[in-house]
């Protein structure tokens, strides 16, 4: 059986991410990570993350990108987190903290090598700041 390359980069772009309510969202983004919006209206926000964007999206035009699929209420749990390498977690937690965010847990040392911090945006998208011992 012959095989055919997909051309499938090895690099995310982007991560569309569907928010309740874009305004708070869009401020905790520019709050909690310092990004710099890269375009914007009044249905979503894009974020420059390094080699990843970062588009918030308004949920009630979620569905159009992703039909016959359902759009996922955030009150159902968690079903994805994102992972920030860091190389000191406690100076970082500790400056997440004077911005606002409150941890889930953490920061914990793992048994597999990782001390690790989670929290979690106001539409419940879970992130990770990890830290390799």
């Amino acid at each position: 059986m012959e095989t055919t390359d997909l051309d499938l980069a090895n690099t995310i772009t982007e991560i569309t991410l569907f928010v309740e309510d874009l305004h708070r969202a869009k401020t905790f983004y520019q709050e909690t990570f310092k990004l710099a919006i890269l375009c914007e209206d009044e249905n979503c926000a894009v974020f420059d993350y390094g080699n990843t964007c970062i588009n918030l999206l308004n949920q009630t035009n979620a569905r159009e990108l992703i039909e016959p699929a359902q759009v996922g209420r955030g009150e159902e749990g968690a079903r994805v987190q994102f992972t920030i390498q860091v190389t000191d977690i406690d100076r970082v937690a500790d400056e997440l903290q004077l911005r606002g965010v409150k941890f889930l847990n953490g920061p914990i040392t793992r048994p597999w090598g990782r001390r690790t911090a989670c929290f979690a945006d106001p539409d419940g998208h879970l992130w990770e700041i990890a830290q390799v011992l």
